[in-house]
């Protein structure tokens, strides 16, 4: 599954912290009145979008919509925890202060205060949704208490018998010592990436205990992908896994979650529909991967619906050691017209693998199943929200991709409201190497990035195959397995978009299309994404590593015929591309050692790869970096606002299904704190 933030958007705003326009309803939701821009604190731009075609559905299907996303918010506990055993308590904490605080809220340190609490909410914790790293209030620890001393006393998640000052006490280090929890996810090499990190899939255990406990799970066949749902204890001196079921751990959101998913079942679209809901509902019950396999077989099967949901423990970006996945749901309408491309990809899959460049031994002979559509997200929530994905391919199981097929989907609206705020100067206009790729950029950056995300979800993620007898990634290349996943995937879309079936098949209208992608890549991999990080920052996350590493050896392989260049001009510098086709040839290259690395399951070539190209960064280069970037007056990262269902009632009977946009993350956070909390502070 693609996670890729827009952060590096053509995007130059002016508002005020919390700014917003407030008009007739109606009028406001016009498309074309429609205000994407919602609040922007730190280093956050908070966004809205439409879910157009939603006042065409059936009741039926509202109803549908409705249950779903009930579900899917009722879950929302479980990313806090799964990323901080502490993750509720703070926000909890937050909650209380931000929603009673009886003292003035004016001035630079109740802006500082409220900035850290959108980043929390934003980040669901408090270590930052891309880097990793734990981030602390920017207002004083003398302030923050004050807030708290002027707030419901009654209102915070204190221990019984505590006061209020042992509270803080107890909570200060969490919130502003560093030190405390300083990684969610650490993926250094040399160390115990289990110990070192932050999240909350492992206590008492070391990394080396992990992969032994595992290495006794059989992984041949349709072998499931063991402990995905678990978090790994130690009681008694012996390893235990305590599951993420109902009556297990997480089992009030859980069983929330299973009371709007049978509602869901009884208003099925079809008997497939029903079915893959109906064993959801069995794996939350039972807690059993088998279980969870029984439901992604089902769901692949689901061809038909219009509505549908991602719902589950799904991707594994926050272990290091790439085990245990984090909560999701993304609920949407199959968006009929810009379903028309991504299918046309989908039905030539097994064009695409024929003619991979990587190794024959490697390749599918029969590509399976893919199903490919565009959708319209409903809402999203877990690691999913407020930094969704734009591209989604499920499910993840190599074996249920190779055997049954998966799905591809691109989320169209959220796709468009990223692009409705790109016609002014931006990111591109500053770092583009000159006016011809810039105004290429412009005419088709939109498309082109449509089609490169379509073709890494679609034939991407869904090529190649493991060897017989190679154990799965999570056991072969650990906490390389994600980076080079999606790096993989990534060349797939790149290599293909440069060839002339894409043409061929419609979806294209000429190269200047796939130029346009190849310009904004390598800029965007070899200086653009930089804007994210701070001085000092090498690379973390998988996808920022992904896209360097692809860029970077690139570079390199290419010196010799000078086909990626760096170029100063004013002091200023930029990459220029000299010859798109010898880059062609250099990612179908690269595309082939990285499916091999996955296919053989080399941990050392994984390790090499990863470390010498997508994790150092030029810290000079940062710095230029980051000096122009100060100057756009623009946010690295981007999230949004969720839709609002909320149901109209003739009695106890629904009788519609209505939607309504908030403007504001702040007021949207505090409702779901209110609306969607079922957990404990300590799970």
């Amino acid at each position: 599954m693609k996670k890729t933030i827009l952060g590096i958007s053509a995007l130059s705003l002016s508002l005020g912290l919390f700014s917003f326009q407030r008009t007739d309803e109606k009028e406001a939701n016009r498309p074309e009145k429609f205000q994407v821009a919602a609040e922007s604190f730190a280093d956050l731009q908070l966004l809205r979008y439409q879910i157009p075609g939603f006042e065409e559905l059936s009741l039926q299907q509202k109803k549908m919509a409705y249950y779903l996303y009930q579900a899917a918010l009722s879950g929302r506990d479980m990313i806090y925890d799964q990323k901080d055993k502490n993750g509720i308590l703070l926000r909890k904490t937050l909650e209380n202060m931000y929603g009673t605080y009886s003292g003035n809220r004016q001035g630079e340190d109740w802006t500082n205060f409220q900035s850290y609490c959108g980043q929390f909410w934003f980040s669901n914790g408090n270590h930052h949704h891309y880097g990793n790293e734990k981030f602390i209030p920017t207002c004083s620890w003398d302030y923050f208490k004050s807030i708290a001393l002027a707030s419901d006393a009654k209102g915070f998640p204190s221990n019984p018998g505590e006061t209020l000052v042992q509270f803080l006490t107890r909570v200060q280090p969490l919130f502003f010592d560093k030190n405390v929890d300083p990684k969610c996810v650490d993926l250094r090499p040399g160390i115990d990436n289990v110990v070192a990190s932050s999240n909350n899939f492992y206590e008492g255990v070391t990394q080396k205990e992990v992969e032994a406990y595992y290495d006794k799970f059989p992984t041949a066949g349709d072998a499931p992908s063991w402990g995905l749902n678990t978090k790994v204890v130690k009681e008694n001196g012996e390893i235990v896994e305590r599951p993420w079921k109902v009556g297990g751990m997480y089992g009030a959101a859980i069983e929330k979650m299973v009371y709007w998913l049978n509602l869901a079942v009884g208003v099925a679209e079809n008997d497939q529909q029903k079915d893959a809901l109906q064993k959801l509902v069995k794996f939350y019950q039972s807690g059993e991967v088998k279980d969870f396999d029984a439901y992604c077989l089902a769901w692949v099967k689901d061809t038909e619906s219009r509505i549908d949901c991602v719902n589950g423990f799904i991707e594994v970006y926050l272990d290091a050691i790439g085990k245990k996945a984090s909560y999701e749901s993304v609920v949407s309408i199959k968006d009929m017209e810009a379903t028309k491309r991504i299918k046309a990809i989908a039905e030539n899959a097994q064009w695409f693998e024929d003619h991979s460049p990587i190794a024959d031994s490697h390749k599918k002979k029969t590509v399976k199943g893919i199903t490919a559509k565009a959708i319209t997200v409903i809402v999203e929530s877990g690691d999913a929200a407020p930094a969704t994905p734009i591209g989604i391919n499920l499910p993840n199981a190599d074996w249920i991709r190779k055997e049954h097929g998966s799905k591809s989907v691109s989320l169209s609206n959220i796709i468009a409201s990223y692009n409705s705020m790109s016609a002014v100067k931006g990111t591109f206009d500053e770092f583009g190497y000159d006016q011809e790729v810039i105004q290429r950029y412009k005419k088709y950056g939109a498309l082109s990035s449509d089609l490169h995300t379509d073709m890494h979800e679609c034939i991407g993620h869904a090529s190649g195959q493991i060897n017989p007898g190679v154990e799965t990634t999570d056991k072969t290349l650990k906490n390389y397995a994600s980076c080079l996943e999606e790096a993989r995937a990534d060349l797939v879309g790149l290599y293909f978009i440069m060839d002339p079936k894409i043409v061929e098949l419609g979806v294209m209208p000429n190269m200047d299309v796939a130029k346009a992608q190849y310009d904004n890549y390598i800029t965007n991999g070899l200086i653009m994404q930089l804007t994210r990080l701070k001085m000092g920052d090498n690379l973390e996350e998988a996808h920022m590593r992904n896209r360097q590493l692809n860029a970077k050896w690139a570079y390199e392989m290419g010196l010799k015929d000078k086909v990626i260049e760096f170029v100063k001009r004013d002091g200023k510098t930029f990459v220029r591309i000299n010859d798109y086709n010898k880059l062609r040839e250099l990612f179908g290259q690269l595309l082939r050692e990285i499916q091999r690395i996955k296919s053989e399951g080399d941990y050392a070539a994984a390790k090499a790869l990863v470390e010498g190209y997508g994790v150092q960064v030029d810290q000079d280069l940062l710095k230029e970096v980051l000096t122009r970037f100060a100057t756009l007056g623009l946010k690295p990262y981007k999230g949004f606002v969720q839709p609002k269902l909320v149901p109209v009632m003739k009695g106890n009977e629904i009788t519609d299904i209505k939607v309504i946009y908030p403007n504001s993350f702040f007021q949207q956070m505090m409702e779901y704190g209110k609306e969607y909390s079922f957990l404990p502070v300590k799970n």
